[in-house]
């Protein structure tokens, strides 16, 4: 059984798998929360992000059975380039748009960096694809999880050649992939000039730069960040509490470990 519940006061209790009004709970203000229950286990799962904010394209709810089998034609062929070559000329442009980006999305999800590059190369340069600021921004946040920080500059500098402006989830995305590799300056650099674009920064952006910021331990910089919440996001207080409400925990559970 699924529940969705969007952020407000919701009233449950759970005994095995019915469910019974009790006590009130407050749920986080963050996304669209998930739960899940297992008729046979007492055991509940919560999904939420900052990420679900961004209007990203629907996921399809089941990958067609001609993309599933691009994808696996595309692994079996990995190591030929002329076998992928074939594939992607003769099968994956003859692809639905959705089954296109979704080959795209599985290739990434499973790592496979190479075909992953291979097929987002092919699906920019066809018309229809190539002003879609989530197909970069998805490759910038693929790229910058791998730490390969050139490979995700070089698609990010492509965008604005081919005269498009960069949005707030892709300056956020390249925000991060530079964090990934240590190189706060550049993260700095890259918000002062998404500010000067007319960009805003949104809820994201600010809790990937101070929770980093915090753990480099520059306080000034925190504290201007902080500042600036309460011109960009909605709620500022309550958002800068959340910031501090998990930097706490992070903190305890980092002392734990140790």
């Amino acid at each position: 059984m699924i529940i969705t519940a969007r952020p407000s006061l919701v009233q449950w209790s759970f005994e095995g798998c019915a469910i019974h009004r009790f006590k009130p709970i407050t749920l986080p203000c963050l996304s669209k929360i998930s739960v899940r229950i297992k008729s046979n286990e007492r055991r509940i799962k919560i999904n939420c992000g900052l990420r679900a904010s961004y209007k990203k394209k629907p996921p399809s709810k089941v990958i067609s059975k001609e993309a599933i089998q691009v994808i696996q034609a595309l692994k079996l062929a990995k190591s030929s380039p002329q076998k992928i070559d074939q594939i992607l000329k003769e099968r994956f442009t003859r692809l639905l748009k959705d089954d296109v980006l979704d080959v795209l999305s599985e290739l990434q999800r499973q790592n496979y960096l190479d075909l992953s590059l291979k097929v987002f190369e092919l699906i920019r340069e066809e018309e229809g694809y190539g002003t879609m600021l989530s197909l970069y921004s998805d490759m910038i946040m693929f790229l910058g999880r791998r730490k390969m920080i050139e490979e995700a500059e070089g698609i990010f500098c492509g965008v604005m050649e081919r005269g498009l402006r960069p949005d707030t989830r892709m300056h956020t995305e390249m925000i991060g992939a530079y964090i990934q590799v240590g190189m706060m300056e550049k993260a700095m650099e890259r918000y002062g000039s998404m500010k000067e674009s007319g960009c805003k920064p949104d809820r994201l952006t600010f809790m990937i730069l101070i929770r980093n910021l915090e753990k480099v331990g520059d306080k000034e910089m925190v504290e201007a960040l902080k500042e600036e919440c309460f011109q960009f996001v909605d709620y500022p207080d309550k958002f800068i509490q959340e910031v501090e409400h998990k930097q706490k925990h992070a903190k305890k559970r980092s002392l734990h470990i140790a």
